[in-house]
């Protein structure tokens, strides 16, 4: 499973480069919002072209996601052909990121300005990944349609499963794959009774008819979370730079860790300051 980072902040892109572990990288207007307030608190301002341009750069050989603005077919068709003529000839890393559905009120005349945007910008030769993916019927529109990337998110759906049954919770905590009860009755939405569950759902209506689109699981909340995106059969998965360094930490590492050095003998230990 490749490991994109879920962030737009720089200084993640670069770390993570660095650590050799980052396969790409995703953003949204949020992650944007607080990359740039991070920067303006420090006294940076911000030109976001070129601010871009460096993550891009960082980023190098790994696709990254930019997301457009706008909320209907015109306004997305446009914006996608923009920022790809902008950006991609920096890294030629460059998907545009398309919600399945931008409508914003839910008697809409239309929900399909998703699925057809998708496909004029895949026409153009524009990789897709779309986005805000809740439901297995949700990718499968958006993978006939042409996208290269679908992106359920699985941590908002738990956290909408919780919500919608009163159950208090932090996003953090961990969710179940196999679902939770109340008075004995699963939660469940749409016959969903996870993210996680959503994400393989995806999976294996996808790869059944051999669509040429990848399950990027999104909205990744803990390590537990990542490891079962994994087995599920995500392609990526993509997460939080505080989720990434989790992955590595276990009590029993520290304490292996304690007892090897505590056991090195001089006569080991001299062979490494003579060579």
């Amino acid at each position: 499973m490749k490991i994109f980072l879920d962030s737009a902040e720089l200084e993640h892109i670069e770390r993570a480069k660095e650590y050799g572990i980052l396969d790409g990288v995703t953003t949204n207007p949020s992650l944007i919002k607080k990359a740039v307030l991070k920067q303006q608190e420090q006294g940076q301002a911000v030109d976001m072209k070129d601010y871009l341009r460096r993550v891009l750069q960082a980023a190098g050989e790994a696709p990254v996601s930019l997301e457009v603005i706008g909320t209907n077919r015109n306004e997305m068709e446009k914006e996608g052909m923009f920022l790809y003529a902008q950006f991609n000839p920096i890294a030629e890393n460059v998907f545009v990121k398309i919600p399945i559905n931008p409508v914003l009120e839910p008697d809409a005349e239309s929900h399909y300005e998703g699925v057809e945007t998708i496909k004029a910008l895949a026409d153009r030769g524009i990789p897709v990944n779309c986005t805000l993916i809740f439901t297995p019927e949700q990718a499968l529109l958006a993978a006939k349609a042409g996208a290269a990337m679908v992106s359920p998110f699985a941590g908002r759906l738990d956290d909408y499963l919780r919500e919608e049954n009163g159950l208090a919770f932090d996003k953090k905590d961990y969710f179940p794959s196999y679902g939770l009860e109340k008075n004995g009755e699963p939660l469940e939405d749409k016959g969903l009774v996870s993210g996680i569950d959503l994400v393989g759902q995806c999976v294996d209506i996808l790869g059944r008819f051999g669509f040429a689109c990848e399950v990027l699981a999104a909205s990744i909340r803990n390590p537990r979370q990542v490891r079962e995106a994994a087995l599920v059969g995500a392609h990526i998965a993509t997460l939080p730079f505080d989720v990434i360094s989790e992955l590595l930490i276990h009590p029993k590492t520290m304490e292996g860790m304690q007892g090897f050095t505590r056991d090195i003998v001089p006569e080991y230990a001299q062979l490494f300051r003579t060579s």
